[in-house]
């Protein structure tokens, strides 16, 4: 055998060493990609609600760290050498994928070429349009709560470089006590600044409206005076207990109950904000009240009864009800089930849609088998028409009008902005097509 053959072997038997198994690999995970996406086609998670990563295919080198330090899964995949999208509804904006890629190819984005999404106009000290008004949180477009944690300190450690408010006025006033504004609060603490906090509920925000035992995706953050929050998995009752523990080890302040009804700049650089229930005179004004706070309704007759509610906290209130849920999301499916597990109670589900779609697949296979062994029934491609004291009126797809006996309505059509507020501040909205 001549040199010249035994090189070529032996260059053969690298290539079998090295080159297939590494083929192998990639073939497996191209696969799982076309599962994936099979998968986010069916389950809705295809068109994202919010913020999600895009890749440039001009700059993505292929090295697969922004798939490996996902920590929701199959958000991105693989294909011809590069990541791609393939499930970005599932993103909520941890934003490790985009930090992770040497050759900044990912950049995460709101909304797409053809669906728009409402945003503030923020800047990147979370200060809006209007000088010494800022939002923090879910309202503008970060519902992750680390991610509000975050920002609400960034958000104070900015305004504490800042000269004081002038004698008699505050020089923070924080709206809102979820999980954004809490840490603004906790933080004015930390850096001795007078504030004030109001929550027009109680403290906790949008978490409060989960249904009970669901469980809040988190990772670990510190709170100053406080330690760190290290839990990746935690249920609603476990974590607002934690939020009661911090105001009740920290000191925080929050005035529950009382809803701001207008904030206006005054012409020595403050602002006159006004609530249901008193007057301040502040510096800085942060909002953290989040999209859930202000739940969408259907502008229907009756829609005012004691009877609709907006969100469900405690299920086992609702016993032998003959109940309505509205909405096709995930929350809607939750409280839905949540009511079935309830004695004697009839629910059903009015969706507008003939199908599920955007829904966690977990919440899918739940929801089927509960309508498999006939806990809850569906009504497909039909929209409330009116609600009545003991019954609901509702249209479908083609036109026919049937009354369903009725004792409670929940209504889960999703949050909005503030818009009629905002405009009263001055803030402007811009709508995101696919852009950061």
């Amino acid at each position: 055998m001549s040199d010249t053959q035994i090189i070529v072997l032996v260059g053969l038997g690298l290539f079998a060493l090295f080159a297939i198994p590494f083929y192998i690999r990639q073939r497996r995970i191209e696969r799982h990609t076309e599962f994936a996406e099979a998968q986010a086609l069916r389950f809705g998670l295809h068109e994202p609600a919010s913020l999600h990563p895009i890749v440039s295919a001009g700059s993505c080198v292929g090295t697969k760290n922004c798939i490996s330090v996902c920590p929701e899964g199959d958000v991105l995949g693989f294909r011809n050498g590069q990541a791609t999208p393939i499930g970005p509804a599932r993103c909520i904006g941890h934003g490790l994928c985009e930090r992770a890629c040497p050759t900044e190819a990912i950049k995460l984005v709101f909304g797409t070429e053809q669906r728009g999404v409402h945003i503030p106009r923020i800047k990147e000290n979370f200060e809006t349009n209007v000088p010494g008004l800022y939002i923090v949180g879910e309202l503008g477009g970060m519902g992750l709560i680390r991610n509000a944690f975050e920002q609400g300190r960034q958000c104070i450690e900015g305004i504490a470089t800042e000269p004081r408010g002038p004698a008699g006025a505050l020089d923070v006033l924080i709206v809102g006590c979820g999980p954004a504004g809490l840490s603004a609060s906790v933080n004015c603490i930390y850096h001795e600044l007078r504030y004030a906090t109001l929550e027009k509920e109680d403290i906790g925000g949008t978490v409060r409206h989960y249904p009970r035992k669901k469980l809040v995706m988190t990772s670990p953050v510190k709170v100053p005076g406080y330690g760190k929050l290290g839990f990746k998995e935690v249920s609603k009752e476990e974590l607002t207990s934690v939020w009661a523990d911090i105001v009740d080890k920290t000191g925080v302040a929050v005035n529950t109950g009382e809803t701001v009804v207008a904030a206006t700049p005054t012409d020595d650089g403050c602002f006159s904000v006004t609530s249901n229930t008193n007057h301040y005179k502040t510096k800085r004004v942060v909002l953290a009240i989040g999209r859930r706070g202000i739940p969408r309704k259907l502008d229907v007759p009756g829609e005012h009864l004691s009877k609709v509610i907006y969100s469900l906290r405690e299920p086992e209130a609702f016993q032998s009800d003959r109940i309505i849920v509205v909405g096709g999301g995930d929350s809607a499916v939750e409280a839905a089930l949540a009511l079935a597990d309830q004695p004697r109670n009839e629910v059903r589900i009015s969706y507008r849609g003939d199908n599920f779609s955007r829904i966690k697949p977990g919440n899918l296979e739940r929801i089927e088998n509960a309508i498999a062994h006939e806990r809850v029934e569906i009504i497909w491609s039909s929209q409330v028409q009116e609600i009545q004291v003991d019954s609901v009126v509702l249209r479908d797809q083609a036109g026919t009008v049937s009354t369903i006996p009725n004792d409670m309505v929940a209504i889960f059509a999703g949050g909005e902005l503030p818009t009629k507020f905002f405009e009263a501040c001055g803030v402007q909205i811009d709508v995101k097509f696919g852009e950061p």
